[in-house]
């Protein structure tokens, strides 16, 4: 018998990724002065909700909170997904507006322990999505 994963404790991990990831780029942009570029932009467009969102739905205990985190996630994934081919070349397309005159995804200050900014918001994303689906699942059993 395999381990299964309560809703609460997927949605609030869904949470805890959504939260960690909007305070890391707030850090990076307020803090360490690094501005994002358009595409960054975006993709915190459908971050932040999310930390907002899936922390009222737990808060208020709503168990189908996670289909915004569904859908949010999915958004904000394919945006990512889009920055992330951009920058490893795979979409032969320049990143806009990252060029040398405003923000860069493309240099070395845009890393965090080695991995580009873009990788670590699909990562993001992709888990929230997964964590979301999961709740879902366990509150239609």
């Amino acid at each position: 018998m395999k381990p299964r994963v309560s809703a609460d404790t997927a949605l609030t991990a869904a949470w805890i990724v959504a939260l960690a990831a909007s305070l890391a780029v707030l850090f990076i942009g307020e803090v360490l002065g690094q501005m994002p570029c358009l595409l960054c932009w975006y993709q915190r467009a459908f971050m932040f909700p999310l930390a907002v969102v899936l922390g009222l739905g737990l808060w208020w205990q709503d168990r189908r909170v996670g289909r915004y985190g569904v859908a949010l996630g999915l958004g904000g994934a394919a945006i990512a997904l889009w920055h992330s081919g951009l920058y490893v070349g795979l979409v032969p397309e320049p990143i806009q507006p990252c060029t040398a005159i405003g923000p860069s995804c493309t240099d070395v200050n845009q890393l965090v322990l080695g991995i580009p900014i873009p990788f670590l918001s699909l990562i993001a994303f992709v888990l929230v999505v997964g964590l979301s689906t999961l709740s879902l699942k366990e509150s239609h059993s």
